[in-house]
């Protein structure tokens, strides 16, 4: 009872909407955790001091025993996965992963770093999470933040160093147990996208699963007010659920949370530049690792 297949990132990179059409193949099952984190944060104590993190906190698996339980009706299905977009970014995780499912696939996605981070910015503040108005100074604060051990997803800039991340698990696992692909292939050909993961976990390729809706849309909220009752659990939440099907409470929570966004303010040609910067070798270094081309995330 464990996965055979696992989603390791990158944060905000469509990992959420990826998540959403495996677990429509009858073939495959998904982990009932969306992010149990486990192979990151085995034995810890869930002491992340971010605004938020404590919520956070209650989502995450740390033992063995309790992960290997969400898999529980897992073994009529041919393809079992989880996916816990922080596994990419923890430099622990790969030796992990080795040890506890050694032959498991691994399979990721990234996105311009650059847009990667400011869209993870975002996301923080139609959470109601992060207090700075600006993201400049969010990045300035981000090596504070660190040392104080906020939790993962306020690490925006350190997360885009994707060629670093991924090398890890190259050194560790055998070229085809990885399949990398590109936020853009998401975007411009998602079926062609979603062909291809479905051979590479050995399912069925002709399935179609319903890409209608998105889930986990990034925005500013009209009011955050509802956007946290949509978000965390809530008594009347709790007493309308068993009256209502699961798929029409997730249509209905997608499509409420959808209408009450905002797009937000466009990246500051400055913060774009900043980060281009900083980013720039390790996106050439990454070209050459995944054999892809990148220029467009270097202009």
């Amino acid at each position: 009872m464990k996965p055979n297949f696992l989603i390791i990132g990158a944060a905000k990179a469509g990992t959420t909407s990826l998540y959403d059409y495996l677990s429509q193949h009858p073939d495959v099952y998904m982990c009932p955790l969306k992010e149990p984190k486990f192979f990151s944060l085995e034995g810890h104590k869930l002491d992340f001091a971010g605004p938020g993190d404590r919520r956070a906190n209650r989502r995450t698996v740390t033992d063995w025993d309790t992960y290997q339980g969400l898999f529980e009706h897992s073994p009529m299905k041919r393809a079992t996965g989880e996916k816990s977009p922080i596994y990419l970014y923890d430099k622990a995780t790969p030796q992990r992963i080795k040890r506890y499912v050694p032959d498991a696939k691994i399979i990721v996605v990234l996105r311009n770093p650059v847009a990667r981070a400011y869209s993870n910015y975002v996301h923080m503040v139609r959470d109601s999470r992060e207090p700075l108005t600006d993201f400049t100074d969010a990045l300035a604060a981000e090596p504070a933040r660190i040392r104080a051990n906020w939790a993962y997803g306020w690490h925006y800039k350190q997360m885009g160093f994707y060629a670093e991340q991924l090398q890890r698990y190259y050194d560790l696992f055998d070229d085809s147990q990885i399949r990398v692909f590109l936020y853009d292939d998401l975007r411009t050909q998602p079926a062609a996208m979603i062909r291809s993961l479905f051979e590479f976990i050995e399912v069925d390729p002709s399935f179609e699963p319903d890409m209608s809706f998105r889930e986990n849309k990034t925005g500013i909220p009209r009011s955050a007010r509802l956007q946290l009752f949509l978000k965390y659990k809530h008594p009347l939440k709790s007493i309308v659920k068993p009256f209502i099907p699961s798929s029409w409470r997730r249509s209905l929570r997608v499509a409420v949370t959808n209408r009450n966004l905002t797009p937000a303010q466009k990246l500051t040609e400055t913060a774009r530049q900043q980060l281009l910067a900083d980013y720039a070798e390790d996106i050439t270094n990454l070209q050459d690792l995944i054999k892809r081309d990148l220029t467009a995330w270097l202009q």
